[in-house]
């Protein structure tokens, strides 16, 4: 006989404290870029009817990162990302109040002094992913996982708002020295595409000739010999980044802007 939600969520208040790190969970703020709109992966928390960021506790077994990585992956289906640890939270006193919430929808009975209901430490991780190859998947603690324009968020469950204020401040300050923002692109891209990735990300206009430019004069995109046909007398040159310099720059940084 196939296992209900609500046994599973017994099961795992119940034992959970055995395979995770009950103190410390990692919350990751998922960005992709689509239609030149800054996108933001929520996920609707089960039994509390609202919105917030992926995130879990970290197994025993695992470091902070393989955690953040593995709950990125099982939300998006990507392997090959962009991931940064950002900042840690740990003086919000909604979890508590929200976890009892959700106990309760789930009818689960559990004592005062459960591991569920200690307070715990989030760390904060943002990833950066094509937008186009994502499958969202939903989880035990959710009912929906969707793409929403960071310009038009819900109210946000937890502490969650906290954390995507720190999240898009630490990507925009981040952009100016590293070239992160390949990863929110197609392999292959025009200049007008790049520029108007860069422009979305930061929230400000970029001058239309110097940023391609400086680009190409550090080296790190590179023409190609390939043209894409957009219409009549309109074929733009495509471009890609330069997978050795965009690696160097990542680990040396630059100013980019």
């Amino acid at each position: 006989m196939e296992t209900s939600l609500e046994e599973l969520f017994q099961d795992f208040i119940e034992h959970g404290h055995e395979h995770v790190l009950h103190h410390i969970t990692a919350d990751c703020a998922i960005f992709g870029y689509h239609g030149k709109q800054l996108k933001l992966l929520l996920i609707r928390w089960r039994g509390l009817g609202g919105w917030g960021l992926p995130g879990g506790y970290v197994q025993l077994d695992e470091g902070l990162d393989q955690a953040a990585t593995r709950v990125t992956q099982e939300r998006t289906s990507l392997h090959d990302l962009f991931l940064h640890q950002y900042h840690t939270f740990g003086s919000s006193h909604y979890r508590l109040h929200e976890q009892q919430q959700m106990a309760a929808a789930f009818a689960a009975e559990l004592p005062a002094d459960s591991w569920f209901f200690k307070r715990a430490v989030s760390v904060g991780y943002y990833a950066l992913v094509d937008y186009e190859r994502v499958s969202v998947r939903p989880d035990l603690f959710s009912d929906e996982c969707r793409w929403w324009d960071v310009q038009a968020l819900p109210p946000l469950l937890f502490d969650h708002q906290e954390m995507v204020t720190k999240a898009l401040a630490t990507l925009r300050q981040q952009l100016y020295f590293q070239p992160i923002g390949r990863s929110l692109l197609a392999e292959k891209f025009t200049l007008p595409e790049i520029h108007a990735l860069y422009e979305t990300l930061l929230g400000r206009e970029l001058n239309r000739r110097n940023f391609p430019q400086k680009l190409l004069t550090l080296g790190l995109i590179e023409k190609l010999d390939e043209q894409r046909s957009i219409g009549a007398h309109r074929s733009p040159f495509l471009y890609r980044f330069v997978p050795e310099v965009y690696a160097q720059a990542l680990q040396e940084g630059l100013v980019l802007v």
